[in-house]
């Protein structure tokens, strides 16, 4: 193409637009070391410190934290005063603005943002292995996801946990007073068990159990189930597509899991015959379109697609499946349901969490 048919002030307008694209991934990986290390949360402590104070406060080396916070000052996410001596620079004070720290620190929970800034990082572990899949086919399976479980834990921490008593489970008319009285409840996808061992806690009289496939995240639910004593509450090892149990439970629960099933149409089918016939299927998943064209303005659009083209799609794919991945969407998810059984779907947001609908699914 000639540069003669070039609009160079688009050209130009996009070259900035891929800096800002730089800039931000750059940072949000930087984002994602000063939530692990504990910077942001030990920043928020101090006062304006210098570089070596805010290393020593942390525990950390003072050359790596030097040089991050020069990321966090031009990125203007830390606040910068140099001092000079003898009219030239000599060190200077940092400090985190508390407006930022309502968004970075693990006290700002469930609004601290850093925690989505740690999957930037798991995902470039795996880009060799997506761009294979992207030249061979297949896909990446969950054992190459370095810190899966432990990211996972911390995301649905705050969208789930955080909101489970007094937010989620209250979408469900009487659900919570059924819950008081004691009811069976499986959370499939259960993970490490947090929300599982949250509602045996609070709800004595009702039996809990959770199921997954890792026996990673099994092992540390019981673990965590064994050191809170709880007696109402057990985890198993399965496989959602091949489980075999019908009529068993009152509230089946599914938080973030069905989109990056292998074969998400038996699983929902499973999950339909397990109920019991006034039972509840409660169903998170992501808040978006099934059409790319109507999800142009979603405000995490470019996240939640490179979220599922990195992970969730993938995890799928590798294992044979459906590859549905993270933007499957409302329509999809709908005429899912409607195949697996639910006759009966209704479809509800929380203001605490807006990128998630939260489907209450019934038989009839």
């Amino acid at each position: 193409m000639s540069t003669n048919t070039l609009d160079t002030q688009k050209m130009e307008a996009f070259a900035e637009q891929i800096v800002g694209f730089l800039n931000g991934g750059a940072l949000t990986l930087m984002i994602s070391i000063g939530h692990r290390t504990g910077l942001f949360d030990t920043m928020a402590m101090l006062p304006p410190a210098t570089s070596g104070q805010s290393a020593e406060a942390a525990g950390l080396n003072e050359r790596y934290v030097r040089e991050w916070l020069a990321a966090m000052v031009t990125g203007r996410i830390v606040q910068y005063s140099p001092d000079f001596l003898n009219g030239e620079p000599h060190g200077g004070a940092y400090h985190l603005p508390p407006e930022h720290a309502a968004l970075l620190t693990r006290a700002a929970s469930p609004n601290n943002m850093a925690v989505w800034a740690q999957d930037i990082g798991m995902y470039g572990a795996v880009e060799e292995l997506v761009i294979r899949a992207f030249r061979q086919g297949g896909g990446v399976p969950y054992a190459e996801f370095y810190r899966f479980h432990d990211v996972m834990a911390e995301e649905s921490g705050q969208t789930v946990v955080a909101a489970l008593i007094d937010e989620i489970l209250p979408l469900v008319p009487g659900l919570t007073g059924e819950l008081q009285d004691g009811i069976d409840v499986l959370d499939l996808g259960c993970g490490r068990g947090r929300a599982a061992i949250l509602m045996a806690k609070t709800f004595p009289n009702s039996r809990f159990t959770g199921y997954d496939f890792s026996a990673d995240a099994i092992a540390r639910a019981r673990g965590e189930a064994a050191g809170k004593k709880l007696t109402n509450v057990s985890f198993e090892v399965k496989d959602a597509a091949t489980l075999d149990e019908r009529d068993r439970y009152d509230l089946i629960c599914t938080f973030d899991a069905i989109h990056d099933q292998a074969q998400p149409d038996l699983v929902l089918e499973n999950i339909c015959r397990m109920l019991r016939q006034d039972g509840v299927y409660l169903m998170q998943d992501i808040a978006a379109s099934s059409y790319l064209h109507k999800n142009l303005d979603h405000p995490m659009g470019p996240f939640l697609y490179t979220t599922s083209t990195m992970h969730c799609m993938t995890v799928s794919l590798a294992q044979g499946g459906a590859g549905l991945g993270t933007m499957w969407g409302e329509e999809k998810a709908l005429q899912m349901l409607a195949d697996a059984g639910f006759s009966s779907v209704e479809v509800k947001q929380l203001p605490h969490d807006p990128f998630n609908n939260f489907y209450i699914c019934a038989k009839s």
